[in-house]
């Protein structure tokens, strides 16, 4: 059975649609542990909107599939369906913790916690940048999807918390 993982950032448009598509890339092409990966946020609008056009233009100019689908916010069922729900700042990690039922929050991570030698513990949100931020963004969810493709594949993903 797949591990189930929720990346969560503000809106759904921009950081966790990135991080899906770098894990989902990553493990297609390196192997390991057969993974579903979804992504929502914790602030979505209510019109279902499709990623960032400049988040999809450093997914393409570095030869990644733009993910399908549109935003949706985070779900309460989310915290008992998926292995791990990985926020990508502080803002979002608290916002979950407030939502998330008590036998469920050692699920709730910040994603570069998997970073190995990254010294941020955060992806800055790009939205309000220019497309910069964007390739800071995708550098920084290549650096945590490969951390997190290595400790599902070691069986260390779940001992580490936020």
């Amino acid at each position: 059975m797949p591990f189930k993982i929720l990346f969560v950032c503000m809106a759904n448009v921009c950081r966790s649609p990135m991080a899906r598509a770098v894990l989902q890339d990553i493990t297609r092409r390196r192997g390991g542990p057969p993974v579903e990966v979804d992504a929502a946020g914790v602030r979505v609008a209510s019109s279902r909107l499709r990623p960032d056009p400049r988040a999809q233009a450093a997914l393409l100019r570095r030869g990644y599939a733009v993910p399908g689908g549109r935003s949706r916010r985070l779900a309460q069922d989310d915290f008992e369906r998926c292995d791990l729900l990985l926020a990508m700042d502080r803002l979002v990690l608290d916002d979950m913790l407030r939502q998330c039922p008590q036998q469920h929050r050692a699920k709730v991570r910040l994603f570069l916690d998997f970073a190995e030698g990254q010294e941020r513990r955060e992806v800055p949100d790009p939205y309000f940048g220019d497309a910069a931020g964007f390739d800071l963004v995708l550098d920084l969810c290549e650096a945590g999807a490969l951390g997190l493709q290595q400790a599902l594949w070691d069986g260390t993903a779940f001992g580490r918390r936020a």
